[in-house]
């Protein structure tokens, strides 16, 4: 299937945790709206795939070992030319090689920013006893701070997608809390079977985390995303 390619990638070099553009690939060949996201390996790539995309645009350490991106100073947001861009890959580069002098760092992942809409999160872990597990809930910094989050077994039908999204408290925000752009219900649900699907047709997947998605009247588009395989049995 499509997928094998990147996932045998990560396994010949004994990975289990994709890179965000890796990740990205994956979802994307399952039909899952995601930002373009690119690898830049220089300063000067950086600036060439910023002008490409078009200003502003975020940059984000490129790294398997380091999963918490802003933690290690590994994100830099509304870059708005060429200078900024060059600065802010140094910066990035230096941080992370302060704070993680062991992990093997790939660059920087360039994206143009988004337009801000309701913030969610669909995420996916497999339990012991019953599989893959999804998660639907508000996302960013909230799903921190709330954990408004509802729970469903893959695979998910019509139903229970539905209900995932009716049964958080933070469900007035999506339909437009005092004035504020509503999200399209109907979309976030066929996005909860789209991942569904992802999941059960790759049972290789170990972990899935998309957060955030912006969730907009017209559709949802992942900015952010994890995919970490199983170990492999050999």
């Amino acid at each position: 299937m499509a997928t094998e390619p990147v996932i045998a990638k990560a396994r010949g070099e004994g990975r289990t945790v994709l890179t965000e553009v890796e990740s990205k690939q994956l979802l994307r060949q399952a039909g899952i709206d995601v930002i373009d996201t690119r690898l830049a390996i220089s300063r000067e790539e950086a600036i060439s795939i910023s002008g490409e995309l078009g200003f502003p645009v975020a940059l984000k350490i490129a790294s398997a070992d380091i999963l918490h991106k802003s933690d290690a100073g590994g994100v830099k947001l509304g870059l708005e030319n060429a200078k900024d861009v060059g600065q802010a890959y140094e910066d990035i580069m230096a941080a992370a090689k302060q704070k993680h002098p062991k992990a093997k760092i790939l660059g920087v992942v360039v994206q143009k920013m988004a337009r801000p809409g309701v913030e969610v999160i669909i995420g996916m872990s497999k339990d012991d006893q019953f599989g893959p597990v999804l998660m639907f809930g508000l996302g960013g910094i909230l799903v921190e701070v709330l954990k408004d989050v509802s729970f469903r077994l893959v695979p998910l039908a019509k139903r229970d997608a539905a209900e995932m999204v009716r049964e958080i408290k933070g469900y007035p925000l999506l339909e437009g809390y005092r004035g504020q752009e509503a999200a399209s219900i109907s979309y976030l649900e066929n996005l909860l079977l789209k991942v569904s699907d992802f999941v059960e047709k790759n049972p290789e997947v170990k972990e899935l985390d998309l957060n955030p998605i912006f969730a907009y009247s017209d559709g949802a588009l992942a900015v952010d995303a994890r995919v970490i395989l199983e170990k492999s049995k050999q």
